[in-house]
């Protein structure tokens, strides 16, 4: 009887070493280097680079840096690495507290993308979705939990969310959170972590409030502080128009049609508003959504998701989308409106010129809004750029006009009411 000639056993092809890059003197492990790369990441961002090996070594991090720098994956990058994978406790080991809903959505997708490959258990929880669905989630087990404030508190009073196990806790946006009102919220989750936890605070912004925040609630915090002396990236044009406010959608057509944006950001000051300027515009334009707070949560996604994946070319928005929204093909931001609060500019811009990437942006004023625009640039500690578009000059004044009184002269009346629509006297400024 002939042997049959015995079958070599094909041992399986080992597994391709992740390529060579910036983040290997981080000493990440090979699982997670390969996600990094599939995700596209080569070389770590100023923050990621300064941030993530102090928070491998378990430290206390309060960072500081403005959106699109990379914030996500320096918070998202440690966790990952030091939670090593599920663990057979069902309640989390990590928390993530975010000021919005489209915030907690965009953070839990980067932690599933850099997650690749590792048996990790990621929720979102946050308001406008059926909380019924949310807790099922929680009962068959989360590592990582991203969430508002408001929902995280909700699911501890019904006692489906336990944090005694929790190792890490992330507060993204601190200064957004405070800003909105969710300090108390925020402490009253805190009190409620271990006590043997790590903290990590990341902030555009580090005023008064936060400080008293990371003293009473962190140990001996590093400090991380990559945030240019402009707030504004020196990648992103600024200009303005001086415009009637009955003319702003006719300029808003012109410029678009001028500038054929790949992606832009329209923003308006209220809601009603940001309908009126998308019901006008989709008559005009193809691809326009619109955003704002009143829409259902499901709305808000499909939109959102649209407009990440580049089917949507204008988005008429509210500052609801004015934070954390990391959409890497917006070319363009035009404030419709002036905002209100200095700051909800500097948010607003930074919605373009991600990553180093150049952008523009575009503000409309109003005769009557030169203090607003002085404030905005003295808080930016740079000057716009006047811009024009013709047939939408506003009327200047005669040089007599503009003349100061001689220091014998009598002082002269009131102008009248047209001589205070003087873009060059109102826009007159000094840094």
């Amino acid at each position: 009887m002939k042997k049959r000639p015995s079958r070599r056993r094909r041992s399986k092809p080992a597994r391709p070493t992740p390529p060579a890059s910036g983040f290997d003197v981080l000493d990440l492990s090979p699982a997670l280097r390969r996600a990094l790369a599939d995700a596209g990441y080569v070389e770590p961002t100023p923050i990621q680079a300064q941030l993530i090996p102090l928070a491998l070594e378990g430290k206390d991090v309060l960072g500081q840096a403005q959106t699109g720098t990379g914030k996500t994956a320096a918070f998202v990058i440690p966790i990952l690495e030091r939670l090593g994978g599920r663990s057979s406790s069902p309640q989390p080991r990590a928390l993530i507290l975010v000021p919005t809903r489209e915030l907690a959505v965009q953070v839990k997708e980067e932690a599933v993308r850099l997650a690749k490959g590792q048996t990790v258990r990621i929720v979102a929880v946050y308001g406008g979705k059926p909380i019924r669905q949310q807790i099922e989630k929680l009962r068959r087990g989360a590592d990582i939990l991203v969430g508002t404030p408001g929902r995280v508190l909700d699911l501890m009073a019904r006692r489906v969310l336990d944090l005694s196990k929790l190792e890490i806790v992330v507060l993204d946006e601190a200064d957004r959170m405070l800003d909105i009102g969710f300090r108390p919220d925020i402490e009253r989750i805190l009190k409620r972590c271990p006590r043997r936890r790590q903290t990590l605070l990341l902030s555009a912004t580090v005023p008064p409030a936060i400080e008293r925040l990371a003293r009473r609630y962190m140990r001996d915090p590093e400090k991380v502080d990559v945030s240019p002396a402009d707030l504004t990236v020196e990648t992103i044009e600024q200009f303005y128009f001086t415009v009637e406010p009955t003319r702003k959608f006719e300029l808003l057509v012109k410029l678009l049609e001028r500038e054929k944006p790949e992606q832009a950001i329209i923003f308006c000051r209220t809601k009603r508003g940001t309908d009126r300027v998308y019901q006008r515009l989709r008559k005009k334009m193809r691809g326009v959504e619109a955003i704002h707070g009143d829409m259902s949560q499901g709305a808000r996604d499909r939109v959102m998701r649209a407009f990440r994946e580049g089917k949507v070319r204008y988005l008429v928005a509210t500052d609801v989308v004015g934070r954390g929204i990391d959409v890497s093909g917006i070319s363009h931001i035009i404030n419709y409106d002036i905002p209100q609060f200095s700051d909800d500019y500097v948010h607003r811009v930074g919605r373009t010129g991600r990553m180093g990437r150049e952008g523009v942006a575009y503000t409309f004023v109003a005769p009557e809004e030169g203090r607003e625009l002085t404030r905005i640039e003295l808080r930016i500690n740079r000057l716009l750029k006047r811009d024009e578009i013709q047939g939408f000059e506003v009327r200047r004044t005669s040089a007599t006009e503009e003349a100061a009184p001689q220091a014998n002269e009598p002082t002269p009346p009131p102008p009248p009411s047209s001589a205070l629509r003087r873009p060059r006297r109102r826009h007159r400024r000094a840094l």
